[in-house]
């Protein structure tokens, strides 16, 4: 990190205006009919541009400027060439109807809205730990849609449900949630510590579903009895069996290759490729055109990622994120660290993570209550994320996903029921670590 602290000048008082009107037009999105990628990405690169034209009109040094962005340029590519991979591989299940035929199975066994409600909730809850949070959202916001598109009533708790409960279980796993995978390669703890955030994740999850499914209509979804079986057409279970295969070499990359979670993705990528290749090839009459699926990818969520992270790391590069840092000295690491599960939910949990992480906090001195706090910021940043709808990728892909249906005015009716949750999560951790130290 440079030694420049540029957040008390005028280009730093400006950068955080033009943030703070970005956040604001993307929390509005729904007011000013303006998708939320345009603001997010205006205020990424806005304020690289403006921190570069006060380099240049005071002569300062720019490799120190170069150097940061073509470090965040890696970061921000990372997330985004496999988020890109995840939702081409989701966009192709959909063609090859996996995701009708799981809403056949679910449907025409007679489920109601409230039994749909909980099977898709755990089903995100211990498929985020392998599939990580995001794709594991994605995947199961896509089967909510094809039980029933228009019940705003069912749709709007079941997605909030599916971001929570993603989200709480990529919180007890390394490959969960980015953050957990930032604590877990930086060393701040052991594969198995992880683990022992399950309780405190799943009850936290537990009682925020509770809560929601008040709010879930009676009946059952509109079902024809008469409505032909549906069916995997050709290539979708092979390709099933690739997107699993790709999610491992993205582990195999990151954990034994020393390469980046995306080169795994894009080799992924690339078998698809060759299979689909393979397909056309032969005597079957499919034809299919792997770039229809590209096309069909969320873009603007990607392109919001990109504004979002860009902005965050301008902020951090101007000195901002250093500031709450300090908060550790004088209210103690277990206040700060659950206060960052709100900031999380603000300014997105990677950077704040990644903030954490590089400002080296004073968590204690006994190195089991190290631990513990350690334990405690990963819960936090990755739950807390759940409290605003853009706060987590999960929150922000379902939001590109049912655009429109799950938004964040749709969201902040019903995060009262998210907070409840969080609260119970840090009340679990205390018992279970504080005073048990069990963990």
């Amino acid at each position: 990190m440079h030694d420049l602290h540029l957040a008390t000048t005028w280009v730093g008082w400006l950068s955080l205006a033009i943030f703070i009107v970005g956040y604001y037009f993307i929390a509005a999105e729904d007011t000013y009919r303006i998708n939320k990628a345009k603001p997010a990405l205006l205020a990424g690169t806005g304020i690289f541009m403006l921190i570069g034209f006060y380099f240049a009109i005071n002569g300062m040094d720019g490799h120190i400027l170069e150097k940061e962005v073509e470090h965040l340029i890696v970061e921000i590519s990372g997330i985004f060439f496999f988020l890109f991979v995840a939702m081409t591989y989701i966009e192709a299940m959909i063609d090859r109807g996996v995701f009708m035929v799981l809403r056949y199975n679910l449907v025409s066994k007679g489920y109601s809205y409230g039994k749909l409600f909980w099977v898709t909730g755990l089903l995100a809850f211990f498929i985020s730990p392998i599939a990580d949070n995001l794709t594991t959202a994605l995947i199961l916001s896509t089967v909510l849609l094809t039980i029933d598109k228009e019940n705003r009533a069912f749709l709007v708790p079941s997605a909030i449900n599916i971001v929570v409960a993603a989200n709480a279980g990529g919180a007890w796993s390394p490959f969960g949630d980015i953050t957990t995978l930032m604590v877990w390669v930086d060393g701040r703890a052991e594969f198995t510590e992880f683990l022992y955030l399950f309780p405190a994740a799943f009850l936290g999850w537990g009682v925020t579903a509770l809560l929601l499914s008040r709010f879930v209509p009676k009946g059952t979804p509109p079902f024809n009895i008469n409505e032909e079986p549906a069916k995997i057409l050709e290539g979708g279970k092979v390709i099933m069996g690739l997107f699993g295969l790709t999610i491992f070499f993205a582990i195999v990359s990151h954990q034994a290759l020393h390469l980046p979670a995306m080169w795994g993705m894009l080799f992924g990528l690339a078998i698809l490729k060759l299979y689909i290749y393979k397909i056309n090839e032969s005597e079957s009459e499919t034809n299919i055109n792997v770039f229809s699926w590209i096309a069909k990818v969320e873009n603007d969520t990607l392109l919001f990622f990109f504004g979002i992270l860009a902005a965050v790391g301008g902020l951090h590069f101007l000195g901002f994120l250093e500031y709450f840092t300090a908060l550790y000295d004088t209210f103690g690491a277990t206040a700060v660290n659950i206060a960052v599960g709100f900031l999380s939910a603000v300014v997105d949990n990677v950077p704040v993570m990644s903030a954490v992480l590089k400002a080296n906090p004073n968590m204690g001195t006994d190195p089991m209550v190290i631990q513990e706090q350690w334990m405690l910021v990963t819960m936090t940043a990755g739950v807390g994320g759940s409290l605003i709808s853009f706060g987590s990728a999960a929150g922000v892909g379902v939001m590109g996903k049912m655009h429109g249906i799950y938004t964040f005015a749709s969201h902040m009716k019903l995060a009262w029921t998210v907070l409840v949750g969080y609260i119970v999560s840090v009340i679990v951790w205390y018992v279970q670590f504080n005073m048990f130290h069990i963990g």
